[in-house]
């Protein structure tokens, strides 16, 4: 009995030096219910309670970080075995891949417009990358043969996008000069803004209106083959 008044009182001393209950339990043998008990009339100063605020607010933000952590490793260890899962893609593969991604990303031809040429956007930078590898190993386009627009919201640098661009695909900057201004106000929630912000390329295939044709053709087969 001696011993826990012994313990009520240090923990009275401590918690009027502003100490915080997880701190004080580090010091003393108790509970954190007995704490409350002895201590719920212990008023603290306000530089006391700031201390215990960003202590806090230090610590909610170090567990945050630390679930960051392990997050973004179980997502590295995740793609890691999906990157084994899919291996070498063959030829045959990877034409196929790209009729999805015309079928997903591409112009089509309809009934009342059957003369659309091959028309591909996006603003994935690697997608870009393999669409246009795509065209010229499977389609036999030739680089005079393509043009590009940029779409870009007006608040956007138009220089610093063309220079990205013509890194990305390594078309010369000439090639990029045609940009179409989105002139409306933007209401997003999208993370690549500003210095991340390139705006959606649209690659453009000349004289082929038969070329797209063919590619429907291809599209088709894939839903034929696979009823």
């Amino acid at each position: 009995m001696i011993e826990k008044i012994k313990e009520k009182k240090r923990a009275i001393q401590l918690r009027k030096r502003g100490l915080s209950y997880s701190e004080i339990i580090k010091r003393l043998p108790v509970t954190k219910t007995s704490l409350s008990l002895w201590l719920k009339d212990i008023r603290l100063t306000r530089a006391q309670q700031n201390r215990l605020r960003k202590k806090s607010l230090t610590k909610l933000n170090l567990g945050a970080e630390r679930k960051r952590e392990k997050r973004l490793l179980k997502t590295e260890q995740i793609k890691e075995g999906a990157i084994k899962e899919i291996g070498k893609i063959s030829k045959r593969e990877f034409w196929l891949i790209g009729i999805a991604l015309y079928w997903a990303e591409g112009s089509k031809q309809k009934k009342y417009n059957p003369s659309v040429r091959v028309i591909f956007g996006n603003s994935d930078s690697k997608m870009v990358r393999f669409y246009l590898k795509w065209l010229k190993n499977f389609c036999n386009i030739k680089d005079e043969d393509i043009n590009f627009s940029i779409y870009l919201h007006e608040t956007a640098n138009g220089k610093r996008a063309q220079r990205y661009w013509s890194k990305i695909t390594n078309f010369p900057l000439n090639r990029f000069s045609n940009i179409i201004w989105k002139r409306h106000k933007i209401k997003t929630r999208r993370k690549n803004v500003n210095l991340d912000y390139h705006g959606l390329l649209r690659i453009i295939v000349k004289k082929s209106t038969n070329l797209n044709r063919r590619i429907q053709g291809w599209i088709e087969g894939i839903l034929i083959e696979n009823k």
